[in-house]
């Protein structure tokens, strides 16, 4: 494990688990990022694992808590900064590894993470690289987590971790939220921004550091996403480690963070999408009302084929590997998008 350069690591130059900050170890799970946190000044307090990954990621994250805390040493909680696939998605197999541990999202995320709801479908018209353009492969139906998750505590504290603070990001999703440690000013922020450009392949590959607005392809309110990113900028954070991109911090973080607050609709809100003018709008039931979807033009159903298919002929080479769960989930999901539909599907869910 190692420390994260100064604003200045790839993909290539940063191993997948690091230590971000006393504290606070970061994983990279394919494209997405999770936090393992603890007291840092007290070794023997619990800890909590903030985000669960990608389907298929169970394994790989219980092995690297292991080899931070040791061995029969399970979480006291998992803490949502939101209930998206590549945040939720080991969550099956984590809550059957450990049995005592609780899930804690904020009340308006809790549709998602109960089976109420899907969430509103993301968006590849915004354009802007591949990532976009196959996002209408990614899943977005709800899992159902039942008693097993709870609400964070109305007064703003986290549970098992004294010192952090979690903030209201909504705009992302409903019920979107960051953590925040006040006297080390490190922020782990999900999606509400992120550092680096999410909606391009090229760049989730190298991962190249920047401060970016949250994944266009997956945002259906941006007025609240832009009231949450100054939000974050006035907490001046000293780290910032998101659901994607190699954790950034100091004065060049700052400085790129205030320039997307000053420019937020040129550097965040994308030139056209199905969100951009109306906003998706939910409660604490789930999504209530969508704005008229765009089609998909069919060329765009054969790219993001082609990728699946390339991805899965990879994988049968190389014996497998930790991207081939989501790609196999994105095809299942193509086939049966693609095929007649089973069983009821409230809302819609959702065209």
């Amino acid at each position: 494990m190692s420390t994260p350069s100064a604003n200045h690591a790839t993909r290539a130059t940063t191993p997948a688990l690091q230590s971000v900050v006393p504290g606070v170890w970061g994983l990279r799970d394919v494209f997405a990022n999770l936090y393992f946190v603890r007291n840092p000044n007290s070794p023997a307090d619990p800890w909590v694992l903030i985000d669960a990954g990608l389907p298929g990621s169970g394994d790989k994250i219980k092995q690297r808590a292991e080899e931070i805390f040791g061995p029969n040493n399970p979480p006291a909680a998992i803490l949502l900064t939101h209930g998206h696939f590549d945040h939720v998605g080991a969550l099956p197999s984590l809550l059957e590894a450990w049995p005592s541990a609780l899930v804690y999202a904020h009340p308006l995320e809790l549709p998602y993470l109960t089976g109420r709801s899907s969430y509103p479908p993301p968006d590849p018209t915004v354009g802007k690289g591949l990532m976009a353009t196959m996002s209408f492969l990614y899943p977005k139906k709800p899992i159902d987590l039942g008693g097993r998750v709870k609400a964070l505590p109305e007064d703003g504290s986290v549970p098992f971790l004294a010192g952090w603070r979690w903030v209201f990001t909504p705009g992302h999703t409903p019920g979107h939220v960051s953590f925040f440690r006040e006297y080390d000013r490190t922020l782990v922020v999900g999606d509400a921004f992120v550092t680096v450009f999410a909606e391009s392949g090229t760049a989730t590959y190298t991962q190249q550091q920047e401060v970016h607005g949250p994944p266009a392809y997956f945002t259906p309110n941006w007025q609240q996403a832009r009231e949450s990113v100054a939000r974050l900028a006035e907490l001046e954070p000293q780290v910032a480690a998101a659901g994607h991109g190699i954790p950034m911090q100091g004065e060049e973080m700052r400085r790129q963070l205030q320039e997307l607050v000053r420019d937020f609709d040129k550097k965040a809100v994308p030139a056209q999408g199905r969100y951009v003018q109306q906003a998706a709008q939910a409660d604490e039931t789930g999504v209530v009302s969508l704005p008229p979807a765009a089609p998909v033009p069919l060329a765009w159903w054969l790219a993001g084929g082609a990728v699946v298919l390339g991805a899965a002929l990879l994988a049968s080479r190389t014996g497998g590997g930790s991207s081939s769960g989501v790609y196999d989930l994105a095809a299942r999901r193509a086939r049966k998008e693609g095929g007649q539909r089973q069983g009821p599907r409230p809302f819609a869910q959702y065209q």
